[in-house]
């Protein structure tokens, strides 16, 4: 081919003449592009604006606080978003599931053929077309995309994510029904492997927050990162708070902190994400009943965690030589933490179609279970 076109350039070497045709093109394009963009203008919330949002979710917190309820966390997603709804800019939408995910509040407004003053897209049974849709709102506009479907459904949208984590792009994914507690939909939407596929995506921050305190802080950081894409990942199943009183600070953004201790001097520490937070304070308490003492610790998000500083993480990792970890999903992920002589509580098969609670015994994630196995080690 090289000798028929009379080729005699070295590799990669671009001739001069299709090079300068090249730019012409690129110029008028980019042209074109800038006067497209023009039009949109980077809107940011006002001071007055930022500080009365602040207040609502400060309320909201506090009245969550008060009440101690049991809640989905894509139900506390929900109220987050109820919130915020009005933050210029962002661009809400599901993949068909929008009644199961709760990424739609009664407030948003539907964008339609011809009405497009809205800020939320019914995408349709559309996982794949969905993210790729988002990274283009997020590449050619300052608006901040976001958009729910189930976690199962996540291997959909996998190359999107990829190209939106290379981009560096500020997308965020609502993954809801996120592990075995969705119950009696089956092993076909029980999600087992996808955490440990999207953790292990570079530059994407995976969140599995605990309760409705985890996933306001969750979602505030989503926002604020503007080169990171961010996936949140929440229950279907109702949790019990594991924050008894708010911070300042937002815990989160250590991806992994302390919740709770048994005593100063402890044998044992136990990590968990999202609902199994809950089984893990539950084996703490009772393990203390048995002179075994631990601290409890809250990993809403590991990326977050690899980035601290190594006090900290020796703060969290090294106070104690038995480190367990509790997910309701693949656990060899887990490994990097717990190490050769730890014990990592988890599911590596496919789920069953039962009520949520029977299926967390079957798989032998309860108290019982992880108590005996700990004392074994011990």
């Amino acid at each position: 081919m090289r000798k028929k076109l009379n080729w005699k350039y070295e590799p990669f070497e671009i001739p001069n003449n299709l090079l300068n045709e090249w730019k012409k093109i690129g110029k008028k394009a980019s042209l074109k592009a800038k006067k497209h963009e023009s039009k949109f203008k980077r809107i940011f919330p006002n001071k007055i604006f930022q500080n009365s949002l602040n207040d609502l979710i400060q309320k909201t917190k506090n009245d969550y606080l008060k009440s101690s309820k049991p809640l989905a966390t894509r139900k506390s997603s929900e109220m987050f978003l109820d919130i915020i709804f009005k933050l210029p800019g962002l661009i809400g939408g599901s993949a068909d599931l929008t009644g199961s995910n709760n990424t739609k509040t009664k407030n948003h407004k539907i964008i339609k053929p011809g009405k497009f003053s809205g800020n939320y897209i019914h995408y349709g049974v559309r996982e794949h077309a969905m993210c790729g849709i988002m990274n283009g709102i997020a590449l050619h506009s300052n608006l901040i995309p976001y958009g729910g479907t189930f976690l199962i459904f996540s291997d959909y949208c996998k190359p999107s994510i990829r190209l939106a984590a290379m981009m560096k792009q500020r997308v965020i994914y609502v993954f809801s029904h996120d592990s075995i507690g969705l119950g009696e939909d089956g092993p076909t939407h029980q999600p087992i492997e996808q955490l440990t596929s999207l953790r292990a995506i570079p530059n994407l921050n995976v969140f599995r927050p605990a309760d409705l305190i985890e996933t306001f802080e969750c979602w505030k950081l989503a926002i604020e990162d503007k080169d990171t894409p961010s996936v949140i990942a929440l229950t279907r199943q109702v949790v019990s708070p594991v924050r008894t009183k708010d911070s300042s600070k937002n815990k989160s953004s250590f991806g992994a902190y302390e919740i709770l201790r048994t005593s100063d001097n402890i044998k044992v520490t136990i990590i968990s994400t999202g609902s199994e937070t809950n089984l893990a304070c539950d084996v703490s308490h009772k393990l203390a009943t048995e002179n075994i003492y631990s601290k409890v610790i809250s990993m809403p998000c590991q990326e977050l965690f690899d980035q601290q500083i190594e006090s900290y993480k020796n703060k969290i990792l090294a106070e104690t030589d038995l480190i367990v970890s509790i997910e309701a999903s693949e656990t060899s992920y887990w490994k990097k933490y717990t190490g050769l002589n730890g014990l990592n509580f988890g599911i590596n098969d496919f789920g069953k179609s039962a009520p949520y609670k029977e299926i967390y015994d079957h798989f032998n994630l309860n108290s019982e279970n992880i108590i005996n196995k700990i004392k074994e080690k011990l």
